[in-house]
């Protein structure tokens, strides 16, 4: 029994030099078992300029302000860090980062930290909190701004059970009525999915299928479909597209607009284009353009940037960025400049 837990003893303190040197070590604990780390630091500087509110990145909600203020933030929220254990067939995944909130600019600049992924997979069954299945995450482009234009995105986590056999994918996922009566959502969310993948890229077919309550007792049915990828375009240079069309409320544009409007379902079209352009092997470029519009509330949000991303070294990047929000249904808009740093672990 000592001995076993000397050994114990030893691994552990092992984990925690490995952890704290580089996160991106993988510790190979026997033929079977091995314990990964990672994630990266991240430095943003922001000034924001017009009568959106500032914000460390823009969603698709937005503050419109009743006259024009410019404001410089910086800060490491970003940072995010993970862990993976696979035993065999089994894998577990953790990850978190600090957009918790909580910060205090006067003293210590806290921030809590946050759950973001939490999930198992076996075999071809995955059971946890991860991206939906609705989303691709392949056709996010290379921002400053986190996650770049948020109005064209499908952009959620949330607890799911998927099913992968071949290319198709479905699941089932935690529902959430927005606008509604969340007491009631005994149903939920189901997503289907079809994946393409080649040399020339990948592209993403998807379906969303939900039961959705009003605040009156009333059960609606939201169905919604995307279409999204990554093309490869010559040397490493690609373009990445998303169109998303119908029901899809809170799956869209990061609180562009909620799932009911009363007694209504809201409709949503949003789509993303992005290219992005290596001018050598360590610089590249990326140009892109978000759009999301609503039926009910009519609501027109879009966004636009252009960058440029160098690797000082294999591990750190440093980008800037140019970009502007506008909300047109609101008659307001600002613009924004951004240097990042980022150190991946």
């Amino acid at each position: 029994m000592i001995k076993l837990n000397s050994k114990k003893l030893l691994l552990a303190s092992s984990l925690l030099v490995a952890s704290a040197a580089n996160a991106s070590y993988e510790i190979k604990i026997s033929d079977e078992d091995k314990i990964t780390f990672g994630g990266y630091i991240k430095v943003d500087a922001r000034y924001v300029s017009g009568d959106v509110a500032y914000n460390d990145f823009f969603t698709g909600s937005g503050t419109p302000l009743a006259e024009s203020k410019s404001q410089f933030n910086l800060n490491a929220s970003e940072t995010r860090f993970n862990m993976k254990y696979n035993h065999g067939d089994v894998m577990g995944y953790i990850e978190m980062d600090f957009l918790g909130g909580g910060e205090n600019e006067i003293v210590s600049n806290s921030h809590h930290p946050r759950l973001r992924h939490a999930f198992i997979t076996y075999k071809n069954i995955l059971a946890g909190q991860t991206w939906s299945t609705f989303m691709n995450t392949s056709a996010i482009a290379e921002t400053a701004d986190f996650a770049g234009a948020t109005v064209g995105l499908v952009f959620i986590r949330q607890a799911q059970i998927r099913y992968t056999i071949g290319n198709f994918q479905f699941s089932i996922e935690n529902p959430e009525s927005w606008g509604g009566d969340t007491a009631e959502d005994a149903l939920p969310d189901f997503v289907g999915r079809y994946n393409l993948k080649g040399d020339w890229g990948s592209v993403s077919f998807s379906a969303l299928a939900r039961q959705l309550n009003t605040t009156t007792g009333e059960k609606e049915t939201a169905i919604g479909a995307s279409v999204a990828g990554r093309i490869k375009t010559g040397g490493q240079d690609d373009l990445r597209f998303q169109f998303h069309k119908g029901e899809l409320g809170r799956y869209v544009g990061v609180a562009f607009a909620p799932d009911l409007i009363g007694e209504e379902v809201e409709d949503t079209t949003s789509y993303l284009v992005a290219y992005r352009h290596f001018w050598n092997e360590s610089l590249r470029t990326t140009v892109l353009y978000g759009k999301a519009e609503s039926d009910i509330t009519d609501r027109d949000r879009s966004q636009w940037s252009v960058n440029l991303f160098k690797n000082l070294t294999k591990e750190l990047a440093i980008g800037g960025e140019i970009g502007q929000f506008k909300m047109d249904d609101a008659n307001v808009d600002s613009n924004y400049a951004q240097l990042s740093f980022r150190y991946t672990l």
